[in-house]
């Protein structure tokens, strides 16, 4: 070879490596610029309120699930932090999945080598190489299984690991690992398949959940699978001979017995939450709520068993609801059966619909009575009533049918007497009274006043369990009404009442007669189920026809309320209020007073007490049968009463707590009555009836001017012939200590 040659050869070869390097050095810059354009950049932190999240879990006010969801992408429910997983699970999992964790940056390449070479020699991939770090970037960002990929995973990992701890790195691996059924993480894996939490497994099953994540799909615990009992074998025996624990620990990785059933939520606040979200549409990973899951749960149970016991009278379903008025926090929404019942109606919220509330809403009509001027110790008359309805007429009854004549507004309110509450309405307004329960937040009376009429005060409209709960806690809070909170961090319902409704005054005097066991003794006695170890007001209501059945009460804390009856409207067979929900109310209170120190209700320091007479509500006199009663500053009784050992007055105002004017009650203005061909004519009659308090010595009647007949002392009827034609009606009354009749108003009324 000539020297030419040589110096050709040499110039070739620098040449091709030249171009060789060219080439190399082409490759890396593209493999830089891909790789660069390919790489995801490093998460800002790895906590689980940094994670996307598409529906938030709710969690009682200690912390307990109450909603489950598997559809997010991340576990930012059931996040654990790593002191809080056991470590022998932490240790399975590094044994199993990257034995150099704490020494590697990211990849491990001796655990590469040795996977490759296990590999070669299987013929087949029978060992990974990807470290706990290039997993959670796998996690993080999702790719097809290629060589390329992992080259992207590897670069990938170093930097997460120069961002962040090999604890936060590992607390986010065990708490977003993937299993069967779309679970993710260790705790969501042990409730799944062992239906306890992370602390109760026995060292096998915690190396079942390390082994089966190899396969999560093929290798189920509970299945009898070989592969992964001998997968839990070879790491137990791999702990056992690095004595992270020893051999007696491990039993037989086959011995699991039956799979339990799948883990449950501690209760069922499915009708809480979906009113939460209402409101609050907030979407966040955790969200603690109000809710008390173990009052919950006991309640559920109470009123479970009252429907139980008394089903054999045609009930179904029942509602409780629970306030601290004090923190304005719910803590127990309840319905009987639940979201899974079979029964009928089991998907209605019985809390947030509308039912006829019988007497609950009375305490709100003497509410107002008493801010006008009224007292507790105002005489209202419980006599027969009735009202005209076109030509015809209504008559307004007691629950018992019976009647008590003159009585004093705490014991009208305490025994829940339908007429008195009429007359009452009649007097106030039926407008205004209307007003007054739509400051309380009763926006289910959405009707007008004309179409109620009088019968609102006995609970002719519909309003919802939320509703009435949340008025009661006006009375509760001494006036004062305030949102009700669902979370704990203060949110509250905008769209509820806020303000004074009703003064401290009257508020405490509602709660106190309402409270007052002697006040109800005529209706309901002495001995029942309304009257509280602990000092409580309560009211109970039942709608007509018995479809309706309530019970709602207030002590120095809480505010409950309590509903039974049917959603699909069947009248029940004779509940009522206190055989219902009653009975459950008291359990109820029974259960919250356990675990809370006794105190008496709110009574304003302003309110005088007073001795009076317990028949006339004036001050009591020398003779007089005595009670005390309590008078809102400068409403007390003015004059002595002199029924007991002198003259009475003739009559007196509603609202200076004397006597009732005398009125005429039947026959009502405009009334028209036909008279029945079938009894003759010369029988026929019709009672004239009187109203008012004060002892009657004599009446005189009057039809169309003249005296047509005269009754005698006690007497308020007078039995009238019947006679066709248009007449006017009067009457003219004697009391005791009188010279001279008190003549009623006239009434215009027509036979035909």
């Amino acid at each position: 070879m000539t020297g030419e040659d040589k110096v050709f050869r040499r110039r070739g070869g620098l040449l091709s490596a030249g171009v060789l390097l060219l080439v190399l050095l082409g490759a890396a810059w593209w493999l830089a610029a891909a790789t660069g354009a390919a790489l995801f950049p490093v998460p800002a932190a790895l906590a689980p309120q940094a994670l996307d999240v598409q529906r938030p879990q709710y969690l009682d006010r200690h912390g307990l699930p109450l909603s489950t969801t598997y559809d997010n992408p991340w576990n930012v429910g059931d996040w654990l932090a790593l002191h809080e997983i056991p470590p022998l699970l932490q240790q399975a999992f590094l044994a199993s999945e990257d034995r150099r964790f704490y020494r590697h940056h990211g990849g491990d390449w001796l655990a590469r080598g040795h996977a490759l070479i296990q590999n070669l020699r299987s013929l087949r991939a029978v060992r990974g190489a990807s470290t706990i770090t290039e997993q959670v970037v796998r996690i993080l960002h999702p790719r097809p299984r290629t060589l390329w990929s992992r080259w992207l995973e590897g670069i990938e990992a170093a930097q997460l690991e120069r961002r962040f701890s090999k604890a936060e790195i590992l607390e986010f691996y065990l708490n977003q690992v993937p299993y069967a059924r779309q679970r993710r993480g260790v705790r969501q894996a042990a409730r799944l398949y062992y239906d306890r939490d992370l602390y109760t497994l026995d060292p096998v099953e915690m190396l079942t959940l390390a082994a089966a994540i190899r396969a999560p799909g093929r290798m189920e615990p509970g299945r009898g699978d070989d592969r992964l009992h001998q997968a839990v074998r070879r790491l137990a025996d791999y702990l056992v001979d690095s004595g992270t624990i020893p051999a007696s620990a491990i039993g037989d990785p086959a011995a699991g017995g039956v799979r339990p059933p799948e883990w449950r939520l501690p209760v069922d606040a499915g009708h809480f939450l979906r009113q939460l979200t209402r409101f609050d549409g907030r979407v966040q990973p955790r969200v603690l709520t109000t809710l008390d899951a173990a009052l919950q749960r006991d309640i559920q149970q109470m009123i479970e068993q009252s429907l139980a016991d008394i089903g054999d009278r045609g009930l179904v379903d029942g509602a409780a609801l629970v306030v601290d008025h004090q923190t304005d926090e719910v803590l127990a929404w309840v319905n009987g059966g639940g979201l899974a019942t079979a029964l009928p109606g089991g998907w209605i919220d019985a809390v947030t619909t509308p039912r006829q509330p019988g007497s609950t809403l009375k305490p709100f009509l003497y509410g107002l009575a008493l801010e006008r001027g009224w007292t507790a110790s105002t005489i209202i008359d419980d006599s027969p009533l009735a009202r005209p309805i076109g030509s015809g007429i209504h008559p307004f009854r007691n629950y018992s049918r019976r009647h008590y004549g003159p009585l004093r507004l705490r014991e009208a309110l305490g025994n829940s007497l339908n007429i008195p509450a009429v007359r009452t309405v009649q007097a106030l307004g039926v407008e205004d009274f209307l007003a007054r329960l739509h400051d309380l937040g009763f926006a289910s009376l959405s009707r007008s006043a004309n179409h109620y009429g009088e019968g609102l005060a006995l609970g002719n409209g519909e309003i919802t369990l939320f509703e009435l709960v949340q008025a009661y806690a006006v009375l509760a809070r001494s006036g004062l009404a305030r949102p009700l909170r669902f979370t704990l961090d203060g949110r509250r319902n905008a769209a509820a009442p806020t303000g004074r409704i009703y003064s401290a005054e009257a508020a405490s005097l509602i709660a106190d007669i309402l409270a007052d066991p002697q006040a109800r003794q005529l209706e309901f006695g002495h001995g029942n189920i309304l009257r509280m170890p602990v000092q409580t007001a309560v009211k109970t209501g039942t709608s007509n026809d018995h479809r309706d059945a309530w019970a709602v009460g207030f002590n120095h804390r809480y505010t409950v309320g309590i509903w039974m009856g049917n959603l699909d409207r069947r009248p029940t067979d004779g509940v009522t209020g206190t055989t219902g929900p009653g009975l459950a109310l008291r359990s109820v209170f029974a259960r919250l007073n356990r675990s809370e120190e006794a105190a008496p209700l709110f009574l304003s320091p302003r309110l005088l007490t007073v001795e009076i007479c317990r028949e006339s509500g004036r001050r009591a006199g020398p003779g007089c049968p005595r009670i005390r009663e309590r008078y809102l500053p400068g409403k007390g009784p003015g004059s002595v009463c002199r029924r007991h050992g002198g003259s009475s007055p003739a009559g007196g105002g509603e609202a200076d707590g004397g006597d009732i004017a005398f009125r005429l009650v039947r026959p009502t203005p405009n009334l028209q009555m036909v008279m029945d061909p079938r009894i003759p004519d010369t029988v026929e009659a019709y009672p004239l009836r009187i109203a008012g308090a004060g002892r009657i010595e004599r009446v005189e009647w009057l039809v169309d001017g003249s005296v047509i007949g005269t009754s005698g002392a006690g007497e308020r009827h007078f039995m009238w012939p019947l006679a066709r034609g248009g007449h006017l009606a009067q009457a003219r009354i004697w009391t005791a200590g009188t010279t001279t009749g008190l003549t009623t108003t006239t009434v215009r009324f027509e036979v035909k």
